[in-house]
């Protein structure tokens, strides 16, 4: 057996106001990959708080987002990740050859009830799932 430590896949989920579509990925994602996977989401333009319509459709399925704070977009956030995916930032993503770009066009969630929320929570889903299987190998 190596002793080598094996350098964990990261992933950076990025959109506008990084308080509802990038903080679901980024909850999906770190519950989903079971830890296997460093995620971090960040916003061109962080809201004051996670849109509570977000928070409430996590938590019906049993993931806790109460305690996100939006973070504001970072050169190194970007630098420090293996794969950006964006999420209606436009031009606003730095760009850095050598990286894993994905745009996700998704609806935008603020402003809206959790009965429109929950559709693109299960979108965010269905595209984490996809994205865990092309980071992390199954095992054979």
């Amino acid at each position: 057996m190596s002793t080598e430590t094996v350098k964990k896949p990261s992933v950076l989920f990025v959109c506008v106001h990084n308080a509802g579509r990038s903080q679901m990925a980024a909850a999906f994602l770190a519950t989903l990959s079971n830890g296997g996977i460093e995620v971090r989401s960040a916003g061109s333009q962080p809201a004051d708080k996670v849109n509570p319509a977000a928070v409430e459709a996590m938590a019906e399925l049993g993931i806790d987002m109460s305690a996100e704070i939006p973070k504001v977009l970072t050169t190194e956030a970007v630098e420090e990740s293996d794969v950006v995916i964006t999420m209606g930032c436009g031009d606003e993503c730095p760009y850095f050859p050598g990286k894993r770009y994905e745009d996700w066009v998704l609806e935008d969630p603020a402003g809206q009830g959790v009965e429109a929320v929950r559709p693109i929570r299960d979108e965010i889903k269905t595209r984490i799932e996809g994205l865990i299987e092309s980071l992390i190998p199954a095992n054979s």
